[in-house]
């Protein structure tokens, strides 16, 4: 792909600047996505790559997830400040010392933002909500497979545990379908999220033996190599409505669920699957991704 300038490097593991090809794929990808759960009937929002730390203070974000975390550090100082920061950095010494945190926190979630203006009580039958944002996630690598900014397109229901449920359940079969459309092949197995440490393992082994993550995965590297989640699929429990105190329309305390497809990871995908020329590309996964842009 970098030969190809489909992508580019940008001098830091997992940062990569994307070129014409890939975007307009992309942007192909997003619309398929969006008409094919168009029946939601969701409400659009959009937000920032960053939010306040009250609000990723309250999805326990970092107790879980620290090897992840980012934060924002900004100058606030004044001429004299300055003068030093450009003492250090001119003996070419960490000039970044001299920043102070901003109270905003790199968006590790499209949909973290979201709960904090769902406090109060939800409608009969809840909510749900198209969110697609930009992520940071601090896992440096090479892969272009594990980027560490990316976004995540999620289609996001709030109301009561058996909506919910159903919600996630119901989605995550016409994604995979959606995905199958392009050629890709998928499967859809129990997954954990990487949490920290050794109260991680428990907590890793505990979400699978309640099913509460899927994710959909293809081969990118080959039939040999460990597969890639490219989406997935996902139950909070009330772990968002305790947080930030969601009701159902009964007055108990919301449940959410979440379907997610990563952009980038299926975007890269689709070049592994089908070559680095689009146009050239299997007549009916062309159609299928130019037709839902009209």
């Amino acid at each position: 792909m970098l030969a190809a300038g489909v992508l580019a490097e940008l001098g830091e593991p997992g940062m990569f600047a994307l070129g014409t090809r890939f975007t307009a794929v992309f942007e192909a990808l997003d619309a398929l996505y969006v008409r094919t759960f168009a029946d939601l009937d969701a409400e659009v929002w959009r937000f920032p790559p960053v939010e306040p730390k009250s609000v990723f203070e309250k999805t326990d974000y970092v107790a879980s997830f620290p090897q992840l975390t980012g934060s924002l550090s900004v100058f606030t100082g004044g001429t004299a400040e300055h003068a030093e920061l450009l003492k250090t950095r001119s003996s070419g010494e960490d000039w970044e010392g001299h920043l102070e945190p901003a109270g905003l926190m790199m968006s590790p979630a499209a949909c973290h933002p979201l709960y904090a203006i769902l406090t109060g009580t939800l409608p009969a039958g809840g909510r749900r909500f198209d969110i697609l944002g930009s992520c940071f996630r601090h896992e440096p690598s090479p892969d272009p497979m594990r980027m560490q900014t990316f976004r995540m397109h999620e289609f996001v229901h709030a109301g009561n545990a058996e909506s919910a449920m159903a919600h996630r359940d119901d989605t995550a079969p016409r994604l995979a379908a959606m995905l199958d459309t392009l050629g890709l092949e998928v499967d859809y197995i129990p997954a954990n999220d990487p949490f920290f440490g050794r109260t991680g393992r428990i907590m890793a082994a505990s979400q699978r033996e309640a099913a509460l993550k899927f994710e959909i995965v293809t081969h990118v590297y080959g039939p040999d190599a460990a597969p890639t989640a490219i989406g997935s699929a996902n139950y909070h429990n009330d772990h968002f409505g305790t947080a930030f105190g969601i009701a159902d329309a009964d007055g108990e305390v919301a449940h959410t669920a979440c379907l997610g497809l990563g952009m980038e990871r299926t975007v890269i995908a689709l070049f592994a699957r089908h070559g680095m020329n689009p146009d050239e590309w299997p007549a009916d996964v062309r159609a299928a991704l130019w037709a839902a842009r009209g």
